[in-house]
């Protein structure tokens, strides 16, 4: 069936609803907006689904999302898991709501009971959910930090992190499956209530994952000394961090916490940013006025869905407030949980740190200055998920902390994906420790530079939308896979990972080893002086992400390093595009 012919059905079909097919009629002169929202079916992939709210099989509205919850209950029924339910979060995204209630009265309709969450929660609480009930699996609605005209649908196993295989591939091929919108189950929400299909969870879980997080404390001595004199200035960016940050802040013992008012109720909206990304400065804008103000002694902001942390520190002899990097933020939490555990309990032999292979070496640095193992994982935290729940069937391995360059981190066990409200609480416990030592985080940070080296890293990326983008993405991973580079910005290059080929080879010696890792469409450039450049598709935008790494002999060398190696970077893209 063509695009033209599947708007036509969609128009006309009863079956959609009035708003549905009004929408569509406003379209009926736009010819290429018709083929951008029919030409494909939003495609459901490893992540689940996320793209922009709207009418049509290539847009995210209740149809494609029911669709997606039949192909997971039939997955859920085929591996005879329905017994023990489903639980759903949301977070402050148009729809939200509306599209948690579809899934739920789906899932009910295939006699499977979901657990849907009284009001918004962060994506942390939800993975923390479906091991607290001991669900099959999860859905959380979020498009995380994307524009405010996107929304997204990730799905969680039963361990509580994001699906992995096998369970993605067959959770997948059933989606596939179902190519007719009315065969889709579904049923009215007093008849799900009234059958016990539809539970409401909420301070039921709020107060456990509390306590999950209050555990990780290790110096409440240092915060109760403290904790009551740092200024610490918070946004959750309209999002879903508003009240579990505040709480656990506030039971901790930190007595000075200022809340950005503009950006601090939920709003889908998100009006005071283009994008609601933690990663950008532009989410700062406010926060930076209002510290400056009570000269705060950081600023915190959690992306919507509060997995993500953003962090700007005060540099005391200065004034000035300087951004931490994800890379380098987690590099401080890192540092600091497992220095102190450390030093109060000692370190299992069997220690790992684990990240992403776009993150950070420095990382390297500290676990091989703890002792520790270090593991990578492909991008995604669901991979670091699955690397703690292969220790945990394999009966070796402890986690002490798992981290990603894109802002996120986790430092306990209670969860299998990234929590910002814990990053939040930790970053607060550290700037509290450090503040006994009469030093603050910026100054923690530039110890560590001295420590480990002056390891610099970023990201940029080229935004490629539509059926042409999609295309011109390909093109580009196409053309580095087939003609690798032999040099960047000067560099020679002395190997290539090739993760969709599970490769690398050493440049000089033409010698090919594994990589270890699942199939990936990434493409991982080694240089010299632990310097590093990797392409890869990004798995939630259309854009093409270009990560790089390398060590200095100063901060101001570092910076220069880095710059110039983006330069080059970005030359060679504009070579192929």
């Amino acid at each position: 069936m063509s695009y033209r012919e599947k708007y036509e059905a969609w128009r006309s079909n009863p079956y959609f609803d009035e708003a549905t097919r009004k929408e569509l009629e406003e379209l009926s002169g736009d010819e290429k907006e018709i083929e951008e929202r029919f030409y494909t079916e939003l495609e459901f992939g490893t992540a689940g689904l996320r793209g922009i709210i709207g009418a049509g099989t290539n847009r995210m509205n209740i149809y494609t999302v029911r669709k997606a919850t039949q192909g997971l209950a039939n997955y859920i029924l085929h591996v005879g898991a329905e017994d023990k339910g489903v639980a759903i979060a949301y977070d402050s995204r148009r729809m939200s709501p509306e599209f948690a209630d579809e899934a739920a009265l789906c899932l009910a309709a295939n006699g499977i009971c979901a657990y849907v969450f009284d009001a918004l929660r962060p994506t942390p609480e939800l993975s923390y959910a479906v091991r607290r009930l001991g669900c099959t699996a999860g859905i959380n609605i979020t498009a995380s930090h994307n524009p405010p005209e996107y929304n997204g649908y990730k799905v969680y196993w039963e361990d509580g992190a994001q699906i992995t295989p096998p369970h993605d591939v067959g959770i997948m091929d059933e989606v596939k499956k179902v190519t007719e919108y009315s065969a889709v189950k579904t049923m009215p929400l007093a008849d799900a209530k009234a059958a016990g299909l539809y539970r409401v969870i909420g301070a039921d879980i709020d107060t456990p994952y509390m306590e999950e997080l209050k555990k990780l404390v290790l110096r409440q001595d240092c915060i109760d000394a403290v904790g009551g004199d740092l200024k610490i200035v918070y946004t959750p960016l309209h999002g879903t961090g508003n009240i579990p940050v505040r709480r656990v802040l506030k039971e901790l013992g930190f007595a000075n916490v200022y809340v950005v008012p503009e950006q601090e109720q939920p709003d889908g909206n998100f009006p005071t940013v283009s994008y609601p990304n933690p990663e950008d400065a532009e989410a700062f804008e406010l926060g930076l006025a209002l510290a400056k103000k009570v000269d705060a002694d950081l600023i915190l902001a959690t992306d919507p869905d509060a997995d993500r942390l953003g962090v700007y520190v005060k540099d005391s002899k200065t004034g000035e407030y300087h951004s931490l990097t994800g890379n380098m933020s987690g590099c401080l939490i890192g540092d600091y949980i497992i220095g102190q555990r450390k030093e109060l309990y000692g370190l299992p032999k069997d220690g790992a740190w684990i990240r992403s292979i776009v993150s950070t070496t420095m990382g390297d640095a500290i676990a091989r200055h703890y002792g520790i193992e270090l593991i990578e994982v492909l991008t995604g935290f669901k991979f670091i998920g699955r690397k703690m729940l292969e220790f945990e069937h394999a009966g070796k391995g402890t986690y002490l902390f798992g981290m990603e360059e894109s802002y996120g981190c986790l430092i306990g066990t209670y969860a299998r994906d990234k929590d910002a409200v814990a990053a939040t609480m930790t970053l607060c416990e550290a700037a509290a420790y450090y503040k006994t030592k009469n030093m603050t985080l910026w100054d923690a940070m530039l110890a560590m530079y001295e420590k480990y080296g002056y390891f610099r890293d970023d990201v940029t990326s080229i935004t490629l939308k539509g059926i042409e983008g999609l295309a011109k993405i390909r093109r580009i991973m196409d053309t580095l896979r087939e003609n690798p580079p032999k040099e960047i910005g000067g560099s020679r290059v002395t190997a290539v990972r090739d993760y969709k080929n599970a490769t690398i080879t050493d440049r000089k010696t033409g010698e090919v080893r594994p990589t270890g890792l699942p199939s990936s469409d990434v493409l991982y450039y080694e240089l010299p002086e632990d310097a590093w450049v990797c392409v890869r598709p990004s798995g939630t935008e259309p854009k093409v992400k270009f990560y790089l790494g390398v060590k200095g002999s100063s901060f101001t060398d570092a910076k220069e390093k880095s710059e110039a190696l983006s330069k080059a970077v970005l030359a060679m893209m504009d070579r192929i595009v």
